[in-house]
Formats: C-alpha cells, structure tokens, sequence
C-alpha cells in the first residue's frame, strides 16, 4: 500500500458541498523541515485535506523556518529569551503553549523537533500531539538510531510515527514504514533511506487522521465501516 493510493483523483474528489473541513496542523522543528516542506507541497497543491497553521521553531537557524515563510505560514521562533540566553524548556513551553492557542490547532506535528517535552506541556496541549520518530519503535528510541540499528545487525529498520507523551519515544505507534538493510549501508547512507520513507510515512499518516481512518484522539474509536483494519501500528513496507 502506498500513500499515493489513498489520495482521491480529481475524477473521485467530493463536491464542495461534501468536502470534509481541512485537517488544521501545527508543526514544532528544529532543522531542515524537509517533512514539513512534503506537507507543503501537499497542502498548496491541494490533495491532502490540510491547513499548515503555524510553525513553532526551537533554533533561529532552522532552514524550515524559511520553508514557512516561503508559504506564508506564520512563524514563532522561540529559541533565545530577550537577554540573549538560550530559552528554557518551561519558558518555551509557556511561551509555545500561548501561541498554539492561539492558532488552535487540530493536530500538532513533531518533525525533526529535538527538545523533550514535558508531561505538563503533552497533558494541556490543545491538541492531539504526534511525532515522526527515525526508528521502529520500540526499538531504538532517542537518537542515534540508524548508527544503533547497524551496530545491532538489523535486518530492518524505518520510522515510526506515535502519539506524544511524557516519556520519551513511549506512546502509541500508530504507523511505521519498513525497509530492509542494505549490507552496504553506513549511517548516512541509511539515514537518507529512511528519510525517503518519513516523506511518505508522515502525508499518509496525516490523511488517514484526516479521513478519520485513525482516531484523532486516544478515547475515540474507528467506525464500524472501516473496523476490519488491522490493530495499531499501520505498516507501509516499501524497499528502497
């Protein structure tokens, strides 16, 4: 299954009397942004049901934030206090709370954000939080991961996308995208692989949280119509 197949044609796109109210999305980033650039593409070419409503930026030198504001996505870079210090993880979680908000989000999307979160931050978040994780969890959490997938002798590894909790890389795994492990492969080499499936991974997650084929929140359940799906976590196997 690819997430290509889960994208309706223009011959199949619903009326806009029946088209469904766009997913609203906030991203948190630390880097490149190059997931959050697959959601843009997706958005301003219209086929996936989503509206990127803000980006939040732990560094001042991420190349997503340029990515946003070449979309004209709002941006709050909350990455040093006004004295010049770097900011806290308490302030910038005050300060990150206020601003989602504000932008109230339907879905909040950690991709490539790399600050720990606190349990008072995921509790009272005003939205469902996920995160796009460069392992098959729950194997290999934190970072390092394809280094210590190769170290290990795997024979396969991946990325996973689950939903965000206090502890570290521990909450439902809802999809994940497998390949197998090329003898050849170094860590970098390996790490661009697995990128190539979170570009994948991460639109097909989000479309089916669209669609409603995966519950947005832990208490809601599918319904009977698409009930004969298999349990968590969703797999896309792809060899590249």
């Amino acid at each position: 299954m690819s997430a290509d197949n889960l994208q309706p044609s223009s011959k199949q796109q619903p009326s806009k009397q029946q088209q469904v109210k766009p997913l609203r999305i906030s991203f948190l980033v630390s880097g490149n942004g190059s997931n959050l650039q697959v959601l843009i593409d997706a958005m301003q070419a219209g086929a996936m049901p989503i509206e990127i409503v803000g980006v939040i930026s732990n560094r001042d030198d991420a190349y997503a934030i340029k990515r946003a504001q070449q979309a004209n996505i709002p941006v709050a870079i909350l990455s040093h206090t006004e004295s010049g210090k770097r900011m806290g993880i308490k302030t910038f979680e005050t300060h990150a709370s206020a601003q989602l908000a504000a932008w109230q989000p339907d879905l909040i999307v950690l991709a490539g954000f790399m600050r720990v979160l606190s349990a008072g931050f995921t509790d009272n978040s005003p939205a469902p939080i996920i995160n796009l994780h460069p392992a098959l969890l729950p194997a290999y959490k934190g970072l390092d991961t394809h280094q210590r997938a190769l170290q290990t002798g795997e024979r396969y590894h991946g990325c996973s996308i689950h939903v965000v909790t206090a502890e570290l890389d521990a909450g439902q795994v809802l999809t994940q995208a497998l390949l197998h492990v090329n003898p050849k492969d170094s860590s970098d080499s390996l790490q661009a692989r697995v990128q190539a499936l979170e570009h994948q991974l991460l639109p097909w997650t989000i479309l089916l949280l669209a669609k409603g084929v995966l519950p947005l929140n832990a208490n809601d359940t599918p319904s009977e119509k698409i009930s004969h799906l298999p349990v968590l976590p969703l797999r896309l196997w792809l060899d590249n």
